[in-house]
């Protein structure tokens, strides 16, 4: 695996780098990948794998390149408390269920309150994508914490 500096945009006092990630397996195979350094936290920007990849190992990529990867970054990584396993989520994890649909809808009816987009904003709280954000919001919906989307026409 081999990881180098893309390229660094520095603004406002602040930094953002891009970094190239390569790993090649010995049957020929490849996962190229983009990484994004930006206040502290590292995030995937762009992945390609040749032949593609299943879910499953799209899921284990973190694990295959969270050490090389904030090593060249220049982030520690952290031991979680009695977890005795490497942190890897930089937000803690959203409530599942109920609660996490109510907190859902309240984050995207105080967006909606301030005039401001309700999707990104639960994007924000959830640390989640579009796609997903969009499903987390209808699940809000289906248990009757968000008004319906469309009024049906009689």
């Amino acid at each position: 695996m081999s990881v180098w500096p893309a390229w660094e945009v520095r603004e406002d006092g602040g930094a953002t780098a891009w970094f190239q990630v390569r790993l090649a397996f010995p049957d020929g195979a490849g996962v190229e990948v983009l990484a994004v350094l930006a206040d502290g936290n590292v995030s995937l920007e762009d992945v390609r794998a040749r032949p593609a990849i299943s879910l499953d190992d799209l899921a284990e990529l973190a694990d295959w390149i969270e050490g090389p990867l904030c090593e060249a970054c220049g982030i520690a990584t952290e031991t979680v408390e009695g977890a005795g396993e490497v942190a890897r989520r930089a937000r803690p994890p959203w409530p599942r269920g109920i609660q996490g649909r109510r907190l859902v809808a309240e984050e995207y009816r105080a967006a909606q309150q301030e005039g401001a987009d309700p999707v990104l904003a639960v994007m924000c709280a959830t640390g989640h994508s579009r796609r997903k954000s969009l499903r987390m919001i209808a699940q809000a919906r289906d248990a009757g914490f968000l008004t319906p989307r469309h009024a049906r026409r009689t």
